[in-house]
């Protein structure tokens, strides 16, 4: 039996719902823990960024930790940006004692974006070595270097998909080594086009990668025309189409608007084959949750 909820959950053919939590710019537990209190009951398991837009905040391990306390299931985020192959092994083996055992990995934003634009990246190893990595120490019992664990971590392994961006034909095939690697579940960037992300995963499924992976598409709510745009023109690999700029200026409450939006959003993502949960990325926004999974009739 699985150490994870979450791939139980999946595995059983369950629709899942995984929401994000952003830590705090601070060593203050109590921000964390009230975010998991308002969200305890929303989601089937919580993200937890590691230093998002490469600002330093508390670390992923200790927040998925502190929402362990207060009963949230946590998916550690863990960049290849910070961490070289050692410290990344160290730290999967500190996570899965303390009991967090979904992880998922990522490069990270890089740091020209966040407020140590001066730092160095390690980038020892990319995602897909990342999970090289982790699939060795749980399933062969050794770590990279070929010493043997006598107490192998047992990580649900998880990976980001971008299929919105170029060059477009070879999103899947990224998507395809990721499996190959090791990925079990795979968040996607926000879904705003859906036409597109519904040719994505058209190509997915001849691929056959939806009997491989449990892929949870990702999608936010919008709060004025103007995050529109701001993800359209400054977010790498984001596709907002004109239409949905358009709905939310002309809207009488953007906000409204956003949330409408987020719901029709939700709706199509559940009618298309292949697509076995959804992420929500409520930026700094994280009390519209429990009504956004109500609403959409995907509350656990």
């Amino acid at each position: 039996m699985s150490v994870s909820m979450l791939q139980e959950m999946l595995d059983a053919g369950r629709f899942a719902v995984t929401a994000e939590i952003g830590p705090p710019k601070s060593c203050e537990p109590e921000q964390v823990r009230k975010l998991a209190r308002m969200l305890k009951g929303s989601a089937h398991a919580f993200n937890l960024t590691d230093n998002q837009a490469a600002n330093v905040r508390m670390s992923s391990l200790a927040s998925s930790v502190l929402c362990l306390q207060e009963g949230l299931e946590p998916v550690m985020q863990m960049t290849c940006r910070d961490r070289n192959r050692i410290a990344m092994q160290s730290d999967l083996l500190g996570a899965c004692a303390l009991g967090v055992h979904n992880v998922l990995c990522i490069s990270g934003d890089h740091q020209v974006f966040g407020n140590h634009p001066q730092a160095k990246n390690v980038y020892d190893v990319d995602p897909i070595q990342q999970l090289m990595i982790f699939r060795r120490m749980r399933d062969e019992g050794m770590n990279w270097g070929g010493e043997p664990l006598p107490q192998p971590p047992q990580p649900f392994l998880g990976a980001a998909a971008n299929p919105f961006a170029d060059p477009f034909e070879f999103r899947v095939a990224r998507l395809a080594k990721k499996v190959s690697a090791g990925a079990q579940f795979v968040q996607t960037q926000c879904v705003l086009d859906v036409e597109r992300f519904q040719r994505f995963m058209g190509y997915v499924r001849e691929r056959g990668l939806d009997e491989e992976v449990h892929v949870i598409a990702g999608v936010i709510p919008l709060r004025s025309h103007k995050a529109a745009l701001f993800m359209k023109n400054k977010v790498a690999g984001m596709c907002v189409p004109d239409h949905i700029v358009d709905r939310l200026r002309r809207a009488s409450d953007p906000k409204e608007e956003g949330i409408k939006l987020c719901l029709e959003t939700i709706d199509s993502l559940k009618s298309i084959p292949g697509v076995h949960g959804v992420h929500i990325t409520a930026i700094a926004w994280e009390e519209i949750v429990p009504r956004l999974v109500q609403e959409a009739g995907i509350r656990p």
